[in-house]
């Protein structure tokens, strides 16, 4: 084993992105980072990383590439696109994917990437911003053994669980579309009752202290209603996230002829956010189209 760090290009340096890089950081590796936007390129070089130009270019030289982009679309533009990192990684480098995306599409984008001699790792990730600078996330993993060996170091770094899930890309993507269903549901499910408090007269924080020791809380209930409490609809997650994501759902369901009506309800709800404007706030703002649509007050704030 040489001791040299690994050397990480990291593809994406927005709020999750970049959290994941500091974490790599961190645990001693050498991280290059790309982004679309430079000033996020400029902050990561003067805190101590590489700054790169361009994806190819800090791919080129690096044992594992980890790409924080926002959907299949990207990926494949990241690795394939004019500009594409394919051919600029090095032989054995491994790619790991983290966005979210329909499994046959991350099927077909390893097999792609195989082709040339590079490791793909489907690897979507969970956690969050905070998480993600902690290097505790949750990473649902498959791929080949030796896309997991090249990976380890970044793996290890960025997660608190790693869960591997298969010798082949695409079990990762659909784990991670299973949890998104249940997000989204939980999220709308959430905000229809919190908006049906408001409607009620009901102290809302009283609400949400007796709905978090109770049997009716998720995860989602605790962690987003605090949003709706303040009226701040800042984006933590957004609501154009879930339209992507439940679509999927959508997709994968409607192929395989399976009934999902709680989840497309909800996409339903995501759907009105955005085509009222709230597709980039936060994904709590599901409230705010009930609170509409029923001309119910919801705590005012900076959203």
């Amino acid at each position: 084993m040489s001791d040299t760090p690994a050397r990480v290009a990291v593809i994406g340096l927005g709020s999750m992105g970049y959290g994941m890089a500091q974490a790599l950081r961190r645990a001693g590796l050498d991280v290059a980072g790309s982004d679309v936007a430079p000033d996020n390129v400029a902050r990561f070089a003067a805190e101590g990383g590489r700054g790169a130009a361009s994806p190819a270019q800090a791919a080129a030289d690096a044992d594992i590439v980890v790409c924080v982009v926002v959907n299949a679309a990207q990926t494949e533009a990241v690795l394939f696109g004019s500009e594409g990192i394919a051919a600029a990684m090095p032989a054995g480098a491994v790619f790991v994917s983290c966005a979210t995306m329909d499994p046959e599409v991350a099927r077909r984008l390893a097999g792609r990437l195989e082709a040339t001699g590079r490791h793909y790792l489907d690897a979507p990730i969970s956690g969050g911003a905070q998480r993600a600078a902690q290097g505790e996330l949750t990473i649902l993993a498959s791929g080949s053994a030796a896309a997991f060996a090249r990976a380890r170091p970044a793996l290890d770094a960025m997660a608190a669980k790693l869960y591997e899930l298969g010798d082949a890309a695409g079990q990762g993507a659909a784990f991670k579309m299973i949890n998104q269903l249940l997000a989204g549901v939980h999220i709308a499910a959430a905000s229809e009752a919190m908006t049906f408090a408001a409607r009620q007269g009901l102290d809302l924080r009283k609400v949400y202290e007796v709905i978090t020791a109770s049997a009716g809380n998720s995860w989602m209930f605790e962690n987003r209603m605090p949003h709706v409490l303040d009226g701040d609809y800042a984006p933590r997650s957004a609501v154009d996230i879930f339209v992507k994501d439940l679509g999927i759902v959508q997709d994968m369901a409607r192929s395989q002829k399976f009934p999902v009506p709680v989840a497309a309800a909800a996409l339903q709800m995501f759907l009105m956010a955005a085509g009222a404007g709230m597709g980039r706030d936060d994904d709590a703002s599901v409230a705010r189209i009930y609170a509409q649509v029923t001309g119910t007050a919801l705590p005012s704030g900076t959203g």
